[in-house]
C-alpha cells in the first residue's frame, strides 16, 4: 500500500475520476439548503439530492468531489480511536449513466492500482436478497471478473447491504461495501464483514439506486439508475499508513503537537490525556469548519448554533482537564486555517471570525461554569447526609451546567462524597434515547421531499429574500433555509429585529410578486456570467463551473439547484408567522403559503 498524506489522497482521487470522465465539484456548504431532515451536510450525496431525483446537473452525469461533512450523533464517543465529528467524504456519482459494472471497476482499479492495496487484503459484501428484492449476483459477478476471489465476496442482509429510502418512500437499492482485511484471525467460522471483531474495516461504499419504494411498500425498478459512492478520507489515510487511530494521521498531528506543548503532557501517555487531546483536536476542527463555512453559523441555543456551542464547550472542558486554558482552542483553530488553506480557502478567509467567536464563547462558558459551581455546592450540602451525590443530580449538573461527570466526582472527593455513577449513566442513557428518537422523528420527513408544497415554498424563499433586500438593503443575505411541506424557515443576515411595519411590507411585496403571475426562467451559465448578471449566490466555485440561475422577472435572480414552481401564480397567499433571532447577526422568518 502507498503511504499517502491527506492532501495526496485528495489529489489522487480527484485525478483518477477526472481521467475517467467525471466533472469535479467543489465541496458544498456544511449548512444544507432546504433540507429539513438534517442540521449539517452529513454525506456527499446531500447537495446532489435534486439531481439524484432526476434533475439535470449542469456539469453532466458523471461527478466526483471531496465533501465537507459533519455528523454529531456520536459526540460523546469522540475521544476513542475512530470517531470524528467533522470528516471529508470522497465521492463519485453516476446520474443515469454507468451502473454496477463500471462503478465496481473504478473502485477496484483505484484501490489496487492507484493506492496499491493488494487484492488479497480486500473483501467485499453484497446484498443477499429477501422477499422484497432479489440477491445481487450481478455485483458479485462483476467483483469476481475484476479479480476478487469468490470466498472474499460475502452476501449479507438488508441491514448491512442496502441503502434507503431516506424517508418513507423514494429511491433505494442494494450497495456493495469494500473492506480492508486486517489479517486478524477470524472470530468464528461465520466471521464476515458484518462482524465487529475488528478483522474487517470498511473503506468504501457503493450504493446502487435501482428501486423506488412506494407508499404501499413495493420496490419498483427505477427508469434512471444512479450510483452514489462514499469513502472517508480520514479512515483511508489511517489505513494506508498503518496507523491504529485517525488521530495519528497528518490531519491531527500538528494540532496534537500544539496541545502537548501547551499542556506539558504527552499524547498516548495515558488514557485520560489521550482522550482529552483527541476531543480538543476534533471538536476545534469541527467548530472552525462550521464557523468558517460560507454559510457559517455562530454559537446559539438552537439548531446548528446549539451543536456548535456544545462542541466548543466540550473542548473547553477537556482543555481545563489538561490545564491548557481555553486559549488552546484558538491556537489549534488558527493552525487548521493554515493547514486546510489550499483545500478549503474559506477557513483562511474567515480566520478572524473563527477566532473571535471561539473567544466569545469561551468567556460565556467561564461564566456558566461559575454558576455550575454554585449549584454544585447546593447539591453537595444535600448529599452530605448520605455521603453520596445521586445520579440524577450529577446528570443535571452535566446537562444544565455543562459539568462533566469527572469534575463532579473530583469536587465530590474533596468533600468526602462519592457519586452514583450508575445512576448518572442511567440518566444519560435516557437522555440519549430521547435525542435519538427525536432525530429519527425528524428524519422521517424524508430527505427527498420534493413535493408540490415544498417546491412552492422553496420558490417563496427567493421572493422573500428579494423583498427583504428591497426593504432592509444589501446587508440581507440568506444564511440558511429549512423547508417542510407545511412551512418555510428562512435565516438571513441582519443586525436587529424587524419592525412590525417591515414584516408587513415584506409580506406585501412577496404577495405582489405572486399576484403578477410571473414566469420563472431557468438559465445555465458560468459562475462569472452569473456574477455579471447580478444573480445572488455564494460564489465559492471555481471559474468556468456551470450553475443554474432562476430569474423571477425584475424581482429576483438567484443561483440555486431547485426545485421551483414554473410561475409565481402557483404559490397562493404568503404569510409571515414569526420573525425572531437565530444567532448573533442572523434573523429568522417562518412563513407559510395558503
Amino acid at each position: 500500500m502507498k503511504r499517502l498524506t491527506s492532501a495526496e489522497l485528495r489529489a489522487a482521487y480527484l485525478k483518477f475520476f477526472k481521467e475517467n470522465g467525471h466533472a469535479i465539484l467543489e465541496s458544498a456548504s456544511l449548512i444544507p439548503e432546504n433540507d429539513p431532515t438534517v442540521l449539517f451536510t452529513t454525506a456527499g450525496m446531500h447537495p446532489l439530492v435534486p439531481y439524484l431525483m432526476g434533475e439535470k446537473h449542469p456539469l453532466g452525469s458523471r461527478l466526483a468531489d471531496v465533501q465537507k461533512c459533519v455528523r454529531t450523533g456520536d459526540i460523546d464517543e469522540v475521544g476513542d480511536a475512530t470517531h470524528c465529528t467533522f470528516f471529508e467524504m470522497l465521492g463519485n456519482w453516476s446520474l443515469g449513466d454507468y451502473f454496477k459494472k463500471e462503478s465496481i471497476r473504478y473502485s477496484y482499479e483505484f484501490l489496487t492500482k492507484v493506492l496499491g492495496i493488494p487484492k488479497e487484503k480486500l473483501a467485499v459484501s453484497v446484498f443477499q436478497g429477501d422477499s422484497d428484492c432479489p440477491r445481487d449476483d450481478e455485483s458479485a459477478d462483476y467483483w469476481a471478473k475484476e479479480g476478487m476471489a469468490r470466498d472474499r465476496i460475502y452476501f449479507l442482509p438488508k441491514k448491512n447491504n442496502w441503502w434507503g429510502p431516506a424517508g418513507l418512500t423514494g429511491p433505494c437499492g442494494p450497495d456493495t461495501e469494500i473492506f480492508i482485511d486486517t489479517e486478524k484471525p477470524k472470530c468464528s467460522d461465520d466471521c464476515s464483514p458484518a462482524c465487529d471483531c475488528g478483522k474487517f474495516i470498511e473503506i468504501w461504499n457503493n450504493v446502487f439506486m435501482q428501486y423506488n419504494k412506494t407508499a404501499e411498500g413495493k420496490f419498483e425498478p427505477l427508469k434512471n439508475k444512479n450510483v452514489d459512492t462514499g469513502m472517508g478520507l480520514e479512515r483511508t489515510v489511517c489505513i494506508l499508513n498503518g496507523y491504529k487511530s485517525v488521530y495519528e494521521t497528518d490531519l491531527f498531528s500538528g494540532a496534537i503537537g500544539l496541545i502537548e506543548k501547551a499542556s506539558g503532557k504527552v499524547y498516548g501517555a495515558d488514557t485520560e490525556t489521550t482522550k482529552a487531546m483527541r476531543v480538543i483536536a476534533d471538536h476545534t476542527r469541527t467548530a472552525a469548519f462550521i464557523l468558517g463555512d460560507s454559510k457559517g453559523v455562530t454559537p446559539s441555543n438552537v439548531d446548528q448554533g446549539y451543536v456548535l456551542r456544545r462542541l466548543i464547550r466540550r473542548a473547553i472542558r477537556y482543555a481545563r482537564q489538561l490545564d491548557t486554558g481555553a486559549s488552546i482552542l484558538s491556537e489549534v483553530a488558527a493552525l487548521y486555517t493554515e493547514q486546510y488553506a489550499s483545500a478549503y480557502p474559506e477557513l483562511k478567509r474567515n480566520k478572524e471570525k473563527i477566532l473571535s467567536e471561539l473567544g466569545k464563547e469561551s468567556e460565556k462558558f467561564e461564566r456558566t461554569l461559575s454558576s455550575g459551581l454554585k449549584e454544585f455546592e447546593k447539591v453537595a450540602v444535600a448529599a452530605l447526609a448520605v455521603g453520596r451525590i445521586d445520579g440524577e443530580s450529577a446528570f443535571r449538573l452535566y446537562d444544565t451546567f455543562g459539568f462533566p461527570i469527572e469534575i463532579t466526582e473530583e469536587l465530590g472527593r474533596d468533600k468526602g462524597l462519592s457519586v452514583d455513577r450508575e445512576g448518572f449513566d442511567a440518566a444519560f442513557a435516557i437522555h440519549q434515547q430521547k435525542s435519538q428518537a427525536g432525530a429519527e422523528q425528524k428524519f422521517k420527513g424524508g430527505l427527498h421531499d420534493h413535493s408540490e408544497e415544498t417546491t412552492k415554498l422553496h420558490t417563496a424563499t427567493h421572493l422573500l429574500q428579494a423583498a427583504l433586500r428591497k426593504i432592509l438593503g444589501t446587508e440581507v443575505f440568506q444564511r440558511g433555509s429549512n423547508i417542510t411541506a407545511e412551512r418555510l424557515r428562512f435565516d438571513f443576515s441582519f443586525h436587529r429585529p424587524l419592525t412590525a411595519e417591515e414584516v408587513a411590507e415584506a409580506e406585501r411585496l412577496v404577495n405582489e410578486a405572486i399576484s403578477q403571475h410571473i414566469d420563472i426562467v431557468l438559465e445555465e451559465m458560468t459562475v462569472d456570467e452569473a456574477k455579471e448578471s447580478g444573480a445572488l449566490g455564494i460564489f465559492e466555485s471555481k471559474y468556468g463551473e456551470v450553475v443554474k440561475v432562476y430569474t423571477v422577472g425584475n424581482f429576483s435572480k438567484e443561483i440555486c439547484g431547485g426545485p421551483h414552481a414554473k410561475n409565481t401564480g402557483e404559490l397562493g397567499v404568503f404569510k409571515i408567522e414569526k420573525e425572531q433571532s437565530s444567532s448573533s447577526g442572523v434573523r429568522r422568518i417562518r412563513g407559510v403559503l395558503s
